[in-house]
């Protein structure tokens, strides 16, 4: 197998892009070389690129490339990141490969198609510090490799079955939804957090960086003779989650649910699926890797807009019952009147909510899984949906007051980024920590 190259989704919707391409391009189907500023937008339904000197109209596709990938790039202007999550916004970026404009309906996508060693120089410079230590470097460069090769057959046998995927099961009382990848058909991944973040040369390559892709190049991790779905997260708060739990109900020996230290921390039950024991591990403080407030450790895990965040392993949001009804009414469309209730109704391993039922004066609706459940209760997402809730203030029967208690960050499952940060700093090199948070697999070098 070589090195193959690989799709990602950059600008996903805008009307217009601009765009510098630095160094010579040619944009498929002419020989032209082209350099300097260009827009691109859509006219009478065409994509419509035009620069100082030159221009050029089609359909559906405009391709770009560099005659030389190692001494040209381009530059994307506003590129939206953290889309959804508190600290979104907008940044100029920089990229190597070429350059893939589409036309969706009425919108524009900028594509950046790219050898998948170069992505991941970036990945694990943009999914943390490029001067983390060179095992967690090391380890963060195989779970990437490995999850988007295993997403890439993924959709391969998605297209060849018949029968349409569906990421949701609805009926009257209640919606069960996850989200993956397959939301993405135009490519093969994209950008932003709903995949891996990827942030093309913007961020500063340091030599750690370049020599963990190198000294780990084709290394994947493998189970039964295929490539692992390495899923990761920020902190999984003591104990990882199943993959089933937080996605498609199909299991993975390699994505089970792990504890998070060198051994069971005591005075915890630790069937995290009992109400009562769920309540105690998520107020209470054991050890666990990602269990730090080592400011080092943690600004190789944190970039500069995740630091905003500063109780992650235990933490707590509070929510008046104006506050919370108006809250769920906006994002799940639906006016439950003024809520009565949050009902666990099923926790996976980690203590996480795959079910929670809400109970309000106008209607009694349950919804899951992880994910549907944190973005139902906050303005962007939940840290974590291994939280319990506190009732305060009764008048009438009504709670005035709601408090969240919650462990985590991130749906818990596979990699832990902060525990494998403190690992790496504890002296455990790179296959140990893979081999930690992925049992039941092996490492294979396949290009």
């Amino acid at each position: 197998m070589e090195q193959p190259n690989i799709n990602v989704g950059i600008i996903l919707d805008e009307k217009e892009i601009n765009f510098e391409l630095y160094g010579d391009f040619v944009v498929k189907g002419s020989k032209e070389i082209i350099n300097g500023k260009f827009i691109v937008k859509l006219t009478n339904d065409e994509l419509e690129l035009s620069g100082e000197k030159f221009s050029v109209k089609n359909k559906t596709e405009i391709f770009i490339e560099p005659l030389d990938i190692n001494t040209c790039s381009f530059l994307l202007k506003g590129v939206t990141i953290g889309i959804k999550f508190h600290w979104e916004q907008k940044e100029n970026q920089v990229f190597s490969g070429a350059l893939k404009l589409l036309r969706e309906d009425e919108h524009i996508i900028a594509i950046n198609v790219v050898p998948i060693e170069i992505y991941l120089t970036s990945v694990i410079s943009s999914e943390m510090s490029a001067t983390s230590s060179i095992e967690l470097l090391k380890a963060h460069s195989i779970i990437s490799r490995s999850w988007l090769l295993s997403q890439i057959e993924k959709q391969k046998e998605l297209n060849q079955q018949e029968k349409k995927y569906s990421s949701k099961v609805e009926t009257e009382t209640e919606l069960i939804r996850w989200y993956d990848r397959e939301d993405h058909t135009l490519f093969d991944v994209c950008a932003d957090d709903h995949c891996q973040r990827y942030q093309g040369v913007t961020k500063a390559f340091t030599t750690s960086a370049k020599n963990a892709i190198s000294e780990t190049h084709g290394l994947v991790l493998y189970h039964n003779d295929k490539i692992c779905d390495t899923r990761f997260s920020k902190a999984c708060g003591g104990i990882s989650e199943s993959f089933e739990n937080v996605w498609e109900p199909v299991e993975h020996e390699y994505l089970t649910s792990i504890i998070d230290y060198k051994f069971e921390p005591e005075n915890f039950s630790l069937d995290l699926t009992n109400e009562n024991a769920a309540r105690r591990w998520i107020k209470g403080d054991p050890h666990a890797f990602c269990n730090t407030q080592d400011a080092k450790i943690l600004s190789q895990v944190l970039l500069q807009f995740d630091q905003k965040t500063t109780d992650f392993f235990r933490w707590k949001v509070e929510y008046s019952q104006a506050e919370l009804s108006e809250l769920i009414k906006t994002k799940s469309g639906i006016d439950f009147g003024e809520i009565l209730d949050l009902v666990p109704i099923q926790r996976g391993h980690s203590g996480r909510l795959i079910k929670l039922k809400i109970i309000g004066t106008k209607k009694t609706f349950t919804i899951g899984k992880e994910l549907e459940i944190r973005r139902t209760l906050s303005p962007s997402h939940l840290y974590s949906s291994a939280f319990f809730v506190e009732h305060n203030e009764v008048k009438n029967n009504i709670p005035q007051r709601f408090i969240i208690y919650g462990a985590g960050w991130g749906h818990g499952v596979g990699l832990c980024q902060i525990g494998a940060a403190v690992m790496a700093e504890m002296g455990y090199a790179f296959d140990e920590i893979l081999l930690h948070y992925f049992k039941n697999s092996y490492i294979k070098k396949i290009y």
